[in-house]
């Protein structure tokens, strides 16, 4: 009898779990990623230079509509970086690429800068540090 007991806690068990899974990589999947193509990590840049902005795995479009795989860039300079599901501000520091744009001119003072690289939706909602790359600069005198 014990051995029946056991064997049907056995086999029950796994009906007993939770399976809801529908929360598992809300907005990411493996593969997805974005990435500066200019500048590279630790660059000396000039006063003013370009930012070549590059994702995989999802498509830039313009801001407004919300689309599955879709987004377009912010750049978050000398600030913090923002989480998965806030608003990305409008702030100086916090310039939004929402026509779809890939590159930008900065014009930064002299001295060591963090640039962030952030994803977000189409209503600026970010996709977290999933889709988030950092490098550093230094602009030269």
């Amino acid at each position: 009898m014990k051995t029946i007991a056991a064997l049907l806690v056995i086999l029950l068990l796994p009906a007993c779990a939770n399976t809801n899974f529908s929360n598992l990589g809300d907005r990411y999947t493996p593969g997805k990623r974005v990435f500066f193509i200019e500048p590279k990590d630790g660059a000396g840049v000039a006063r003013e230079f370009d930012v070549l902005m590059g994702v995989k795995g999802m498509e830039v479009r313009p801001a407004g509509k919300l689309e599955d795989d879709t987004g377009h860039f912010h750049l978050l300079i000398d600030t913090k970086p923002i989480e998965e599901g806030e608003l990305i501000p409008t702030t100086g520091k916090h310039l939004h690429f929402g026509k779809g744009q890939t590159r930008a001119t900065l014009k930064l003072a002299p001295g060591k800068h963090t640039l962030i690289l952030q994803f977000a939706d189409g209503k600026h909602i970010s996709y977290g540090e999933k889709m988030r790359s950092t490098v550093t600069v230094t602009v030269k005198e």
